[in-house]
């Protein structure tokens, strides 16, 4: 399968954005003819207030930006992974930064809400509070498209090993991740985590991403990392965009998958550890607590995943399997 990233620098402007997207794709078509498209998080809209960003936000289905892509999916006969767009939801005063999924007959194979929230500050002393106007999502999503398992996460998702454990327990080939990386954070840590995702799980890592700058709530300009990227199962990078608007595509291919899962089986190694932990809490005896250990103040027989926030998501993975040939 040949997949293609558009690498964007969107701005405060969701028709230029939606042109620029349209434009972009159309060139990978006629130089690359992939069978399926990437775009990165945010592709409709970047920077602004918390007031523009809700207002920006479109209904799904319905939207400028969700009609674009289904559009061009079914004139195209491509495969289309909407990067993310703004998601209103009646009745609710936030948003969701959302996937969204096409078919090469333009038909919404599903949508993944985004689940760990950006607020954070940088190293250069930036804010970032995506909560204040997104709601986290709730579950995790695998479709299938030429002859792949495909799992979805978006940008500080990649943080978060638990949601591609999940996603690999799954039975994932490739793991698709839009994103708007900062560039503090991005010359340092982007290219390590994603090339360690990929061989966690010997699986393809696509990561998509925006480039260049933008300007945010209070007037200043930041700037996203770029580098969209694809390494393959063995962790190698096979593709990268180059510092400028534009696409970069790459030739996925299953026997890879598999002969780097024949040389090392770790899935079949996997040991799941949950009831395993044992943890000490100022306990004055030397080994690990067990259960014969008298002491108030031990905790034990913790599950390891029992206070991470994607656990609960291990048992709502949403899969789309009727969209394509079996694998």
């Amino acid at each position: 399968m040949k997949i293609s990233l558009v690498q964007m620098n969107s701005q405060l402007d969701r028709d230029s954005n939606l042109r620029a997207a349209e434009n972009l794709m159309l060139q990978a078509i006629a130089r690359d003819t992939p069978d399926l498209i990437v775009l990165p998080e945010h592709f409709d809209w970047s920077g602004g207030t918390v007031a523009e960003k809700l207002a920006a936000a479109d209904h799904m289905p319905g939207g400028d930006a969700y009609r674009m892509l289904q559009a061009f999916a079914a004139r195209q006969k491509v495969w289309i992974h909407g990067g993310s767009l703004l998601e209103r939801v009646d009745g609710s005063s936030k948003i969701y930064n959302t996937t969204v999924v096409f078919d090469p007959e333009g038909n919404e194979v599903g949508r993944y809400r985004k689940v760990h929230l950006f607020d954070i500050e940088a190293p250069d002393g930036k804010m970032y509070r995506e909560s204040a106007t997104v709601a986290p999502g709730e579950s995790l999503f695998v479709y299938e498209s030429g002859g792949f398992r495909i799992g979805c996460a978006i940008c500080y998702d990649l943080r978060f090993p638990r949601l591609f454990d999940a996603l690999a327990d799954a039975g994932v080939d490739v793991v698709i991740l839009p994103a708007a990386f900062t560039l503090q954070t991005g010359k340092d840590h982007w290219e390590v985590l994603c090339r360690a995702r990929a061989i966690e799980h010997q699986v393809y890592f696509v990561a998509c991403g925006q480039w260049g700058g933008y300007t945010a709530a209070d007037g200043d300009r930041r700037f996203t990392y770029g580098n969209s990227l694809v390494c393959d199962p063995w962790g190698q990078v096979i593709a990268r965009a180059v510092d400028q608007v534009g696409v970069v595509s790459a030739h996925l291919d299953l026997d890879r998958v598999a002969a780097v899962r024949k040389l090392i089986p770790a899935a079949s190694h996997k040991v799941s550890f949950v009831d395993q932990a044992r943890v000490n809490r100022g306990c004055s005896r030397s080994e690990r607590c067990n259960s014969s250990c008298s002491s108030p103040v031990q905790t034990f027989g913790a599950p390891i995943s029992s206070t991470a926030s994607t656990h609960k998501l291990w048992h709502h993975i949403l899969v789309a399997t009727s969209f394509t040939a079996a694998r």
